[in-house]
């Protein structure tokens, strides 16, 4: 326990952040969550507030038009208050109503569906067999496909809802059927790998055998909020399959089925016996299953047109990469009549390119020195394409319009960060605005960009936070070694240009990552609101994306390539003396700190040698990374078998070397980055004969909430930092 702290002053209570406020989401913007554009292309459906109905609005102007589904009147074999989600059906007359969620993994949960008849305004169990995964409409509406245990089903609508069991082979810890893994569901950000044909007739998906795979068991407590009354005498377990960096992953192997004949069949897909699957779609063609593939190294991804019933494959796309290929490749990729578009680095910066269904090149985009973030789609009947992209900053995101012709057409006006969803027709679009001073606000666009009305101006929280916040400023500086870095500072309200004021460093620094960005996001809770509560408490909070990180290129993120830690850390030092060069920083009081890869580079930064950090706190961290999974360690790292040089740079191995006061963070029930990395690094510390402090939070997981317990982690990271900086 701390005693005996002095607070610096304070504003008047009235204007004063708590930090109760702020961990409890006082300060959360209002979104337009759950938005699912319909296909007539002029409304948008979405759950109601209260989550009792589906609501269906214009895109024109917002407004309310019609209820698809009112649990209050709906009829059913069991009386729904409220429903968790829901599908539509292709034609929109039948809705999957999604209830009794249960979350498993980051992307992944089972739930009771039901089948709604919009028309009858009825609902029946989709199936009496227990909770379904990942259900999904086939493209003429009339079956349904979901996963149970590991196995793929099929309900046949036209045949009184016949519940077919497609593969049988499936048993948790061993064979998964149309669903990923947990290292391809984490890293390939995906919660489904099956997919049926345009013509309906034929279903194809993605078989996991993750029988080599290694076993990670994890204990778990009894604990509360919630509390497991099973663990109350002896702790129980949770065992589940997590490949390390250099070991086995999960075979995996490509399957078609067709539905009217019940024939299973193998499909010839030329995959390293190590190699991934990201992604199958069926294109609008039902001869052609696109299936993406990619080396183990992730720096080889080829795409293969496949006849689900003739089996064979043929490779109509190679993109490889000195380095890596980034997930956009393949999260971003999407299907039109006889095309696809890809999202390529090849020039050093990511671009959209559109290729016909063979693989021919047809049109290179976009061109320039910026990057391209995410492909929206096309305008089939007017040849347009819809993205956005950060063209004139780093730091902001604009949404942009590319004709067949190349012209281009910026359609976001305000300057700052935006984001959009475009409805089926690409007709309109609902933008999402914000910058550093301005919390999002949620308009309605048409595709020239012309605003048609404000959903969310969110002006009752900049009211809130009005005088309560300290000041935000970007800068820029250049490090040692010639490399100009982006960051932001949190200054305090009543800033004296003549104090000297320990600083706190924040950052994540992760490959692709961005902190430093001109968005409402800015800082750990957004809208720098924590940031400026410990600006309230007498600090300067800084921010500094350093090199590996997004916006800037290919080169600037990968060439951390083999080296995680190294370069990262040496940028946040350089960061520390270049603001204790300030007059106003006082450079023996300046601490770092990070959650997940920000832990990791805390501790690396913390250890690269140059003393500059009186303290730091690393919550969640890797400390080797030869304890964290295949897919994403590999794709930075290769394996340690290859780069032992590499994973031997690494906090653990640094231990001696630690300077400075460390609080280590970690929740019990991580099953991203486990507790184990806490205790090695905190052993190593030990040996090393260094003093630490460490906190331990019983079953959470790797984002370490629950109850009260974002405000205990934050409450102990503040008083960490005032007693270790306000001496």
């Amino acid at each position: 326990m701390l005693f005996g702290l002095t607070l610096a002053p304070v504003q008047a209570q009235s204007d004063a952040l708590t930090l109760r406020d702020i961990t409890s989401g006082v300060y959360s913007p209002t979104y337009v969550y759950g938005v699912k554009p319909m296909k007539d292309g002029e409304h948008y459906s979405q759950l109601s507030s209260d989550f009792s109905r589906i609501v269906v609005s214009s895109f024109r102007t917002g407004k309310e038009t019609s209820t698809l589904f009112d649990a209050a009147k709906a009829q059913g074999p069991v009386k729904l208050q409220t429903i968790d989600g829901y599908i539509l059906s292709p034609d929109e007359q039948f809705i999957l109503l999604q209830t009794k969620t249960k979350a498993i993994y980051r992307r992944s949960f089972t739930a009771e569906y039901y089948l709604f008849d919009v028309k009858n305004n009825t609902f029946v169990p989709l199936s009496s067999g227990g909770p379904q995964q990942v259900p999904q409409f086939s493209p003429d509406g009339n079956v349904v496909g979901f996963v149970r245990d590991g196995n793929l089903f099929i309900v046949k609508l036209l045949y009184g809802n016949a519940e077919i069991q497609v593969t049988k082979d499936g048993k948790f810890n061993e064979i998964i059927n149309g669903i990923p893994d947990w290292v391809n569901e984490e890293e390939f950000s995906t919660n489904c790998s099956y997919s049926f044909s345009a013509d309906s007739q034929m279903l194809a998906w993605v078989r996991y055998d993750e029988s080599n795979v290694d076993i990670y068991h994890m204990q778990m407590f009894k604990g509360s909020h919630p509390a497991h009354a099973d663990n109350d005498l002896y702790p129980g377990e949770y065992a589940y399959k997590y490949p390390v960096a250099g070991t086995a992953n999960s075979k995996v192997s490509v399957h078609s089925y067709d539905i009217k004949n019940r024939v299973t069949r193998t499909l010839k897909v030329p995959l390293d016996a190590d190699g991934y699957v990201p992604r199958i779609h069926f294109t609008d063609d039902p001869t052609k299953l696109a299936v993406i593939t990619l080396n183990r190294h992730q720096n080889r991804m080829e795409v293969y047109m496949v006849n689900p019933r003739s089996t064979e494959a043929k490779m109509v796309l190679r993109e490889t990469n000195d380095r890596y290929i980034r997930e956009a490749a393949y999260t971003d990729m999407k299907f039109y009549k006889g095309h696809f578009s890809l999202l390529s680095e090849r020039t050093g910066y990511q671009q959209l390119y559109w290729y016909t269904l063979n693989g021919q090149l047809e049109q290179t985009v976009t061109k320039g020195n910026f990057e391209v973030t995410h492909f929206y789609g096309y305008d089939e009947a007017a040849g347009r394409f819809f993205y956005s992209a950060r063209a004139e900053s780093p730091l902001r995101q604009e949404v942009y319009m590319a004709d067949r012709k190349g012209k281009v057409t910026r359609l976001s006006k305000q300057e700052g960060t935006n984001s959009a969803t475009f409805s089926t027709t690409m007709k309109y679009f609902m933008n999402v605005y914000s910058s550093a001073q301005q919390p999002p606000v949620t308009t309605l666009c048409d595709a020239t960009g012309k605003t048609l009305t404000t959903l969310v101006d969110n002006a009752e929280l900049k009211q809130k936070v009005n005088g309560r916040l300290g000041t935000k400023e970007f800068f820029t500086f250049t490090t040692s070694e010639g490399v100009q870095l982006n960051g932001w500072m949190v200054k305090p309200k009543d800033f004296d240009p003549a104090r000297r004021y320990p600083v706190i460093m924040y950052q994540y620094s992760g490959p692709g990552s961005q902190e430093v960005t001109d968005s409402w996001n800015l800082g750990f809770f957004g809208g720098g609101v924590f940031e400026s509560y410990m600006a309230q408490r007498g600090y300067i909070y800084v921010c500094v994306d350093g090199r590996g990180t997004g916006g800037r290129g290919a080169d600037f993120e990968k060439c951390t390539y083999l080296n995680l830690g190294d370069l990262e850390s040496k940028d946040q030092v350089e960061t520390a003396l270049y603001l204790g060069s300030l007059p106003f920083i006082d450079k023996d009081r300046i601490a770092i700190w990070g959650w997940s890869f920000g832990g990791f580079n805390t501790l690396m930064s913390m250890s690269e040698g140059r003393p500059v950090f009186r303290a730091g706190v690393a919550i969640a961290a890797p400390s080797n990374w030869k304890y964290y999974d295949t897919v994403y360690t590999e794709r930075y790292m290769r394996t340690p078998q290859e780069n032992p040089q590499g994973y031997d740079r690494c906090p653990i191995s640094r231990a001696a070397q630690l300077h400075g006061d460390l609080l280590l963070i970690h929740g019990t029930a991580d099953d991203n980055v486990h507790v184990r990395n806490a205790h090695e690094v905190s052993e190593a510390l030990v040996q090393a004969d260094k003093q630490f402090e460490m906190q331990i939070y019983t079953n959470r997981n790797h984002n370490i909430y629950g109850g009260n317990t974002r405000y205990h982690l934050f409450t102990r990271v503040c008083n960490f930092f005032d007693a270790k900086l306000k001496n």
